[in-house]
């Protein structure tokens, strides 16, 4: 479940960087290069994954110490770029469109298909190693199997959302469906982080302190279906030390906190009077 999710959030993302170039080259009689975005779009999608593959082969070859604080740093570095993505597509969401059409018209006057194909390259392969390390997060609490399964539904949800926003679909607000995922991911990304923060107390870098603050594995086992869903998804722990709850409290409150505050400003601003 958690990998279908983030996969939704990053594929859909790319989808629409790459449905917002077709439009933008369809509107400029420009569909000749066509054939050179899509080679562009399936350059990155094949990078990413070889880059995911070396993640994950990576941390195969490790055991110990060294896998404990791999995990931790691979958990860290996701907590990281998820959280700069929520934001970053919170402010970035409304001038989006517009910058990518301004680089894609530069491209194109100065007659480089270098610098076409690069704008979408370079977009989407940041969403693919996005994807790479967060399905890594997520697979360290979920079977191998069950992050696959889920990473495909995820990526044949969100290209197929794209594909009707490029037909013209108007069903999705983008607007709502972004605020409620960057909720979501802010709690996900807490269950990472205080995952990353376990990993660092295996490895001795961090204090245990109170070692197990409550033990709640005779109500949801983590090896349950309902375990394994809370886990993947939110970072469930049965057994957590009182460092890993300290952090996701403090992680959560503040992301939430500075995610939701222009939301509930914009809500609270008074119309304009009328003449």
């Amino acid at each position: 479940m958690g990998a279908a999710f983030v996969t939704t959030r990053e594929g859909l993302e790319a989808s629409l960087i790459v449905g917002i170039v077709l439009a933008f080259l369809a509107k400029t009689e420009n569909r000749r290069y066509f054939r050179l975005i899509w080679f562009a779009t399936a350059a990155a999608v094949a990078l990413s994954i070889a880059m995911g593959a070396a993640l994950f082969f990576t941390v195969g070859e490790l055991s110990g110490r060294a896998e404990y604080i791999f995990d931790g740093v691979a958990m860290l570095s996701a907590v990281a770029v998820l959280t700069w993505m929520i934001f970053w597509m919170r402010k970035q969401a409304r001038s989006i469109k517009s910058e990518l059409e301004a680089k894609l018209a530069s491209a194109i006057a100065a007659g480089s298909a270098v610098g076409l194909a690069s704008v979408v390259f370079f977009a989407v392969l940041r969403e693919g190693w996005e994807t790479a390390l967060f399905l890594f997060a997520v697979g360290e609490s979920s079977s191998p199997v069950a992050t696959l399964v889920g990473a495909v539904v995820g990526l044949a949800i969100s290209i197929s959302l794209g594909v009707a926003l490029y037909m013209g679909s108007r069903r999705l607000n983008l607007r709502q469906f972004f605020t409620a995922t960057g909720i979501l991911l802010i709690v996900f990304a807490a269950g990472l982080l205080a995952h990353a923060v376990h990993e660092f107390q295996e490895a001795s870098l961090l204090p245990q302190t109170i070692e197990h603050v409550w033990n709640t594995s005779g109500a949801v086992s983590e090896n349950s279906h309902l375990g394994k869903f809370l886990t993947a998804l939110f970072g469930y722990n049965s057994d957590p030390s009182a460092l890993e709850v300290g952090v996701w409290i403090v992680f959560l409150t503040t992301a939430l906190t500075f995610f939701l505050r222009p939301l509930v400003s914009w809500r609270r601003t008074p119309a304009p009077a009328q003449a």
